[in-house]
């Protein structure tokens, strides 16, 4: 078998109708569109969308969607509970100590840790931001707390 043998099945295809090539063909003078009216002109038809007269859909949406600050900061956050997890006592807790450890993905990215869970070991914590309660669990622990520079 070759390519060049290849036929569509028989009755799947079907002749082109050819319209307005006289009144011999039976598709002459109005090429099948009937007399008058919209979608008997060149162009004629409703546009993509029309809903007979009701609002299209399109219109009833809001044009824009939502506010998108570009001064927002977004910081990777960090649960003490992690930090008792992989975290040893009198370890520091930066940047390059959290990717070590995988909690983190880079050293470029910034870190808040937050209170989430209980902390038992005394960790110097050295993130660009601390939350309120996860500052007062890593003091109770025995911990520390200091701002990074």
């Amino acid at each position: 078998m070759e390519l060049s043998d290849l036929r569509p099945n028989p009755g799947s295809t079907h002749k082109r109708k050819r319209v307005g090539r006289g009144p011999a063909s039976g598709h002459g003078k109005t090429a099948g569109r009937g007399m008058n009216g919209q979608k008997s002109r060149a162009g004629g038809g409703k546009g993509a969308g029309f809903e007979g007269g009701q609002t299209p859909l399109a219109m009833r949406l809001p044009k824009l969607g939502g506010f998108r600050n570009i001064n927002r900061v977004e910081y990777a956050p960090v649960n003490v509970s992690r930090i008792d997890d992989k975290f040893e006592a009198g370890e520091v807790v930066d940047h390059d100590s959290l990717v070590a450890k995988g909690i983190i993905k880079k050293t470029t990215q910034l870190v808040k840790v937050l209170g989430d869970g209980e902390i038992t070991k005394a960790v110097t914590v050295k993130v660009d931001k601390v939350s309120a309660s996860a500052a007062a669990k890593i003091e109770a622990a025995g911990g520390k707390v200091e701002p990074l520079c």
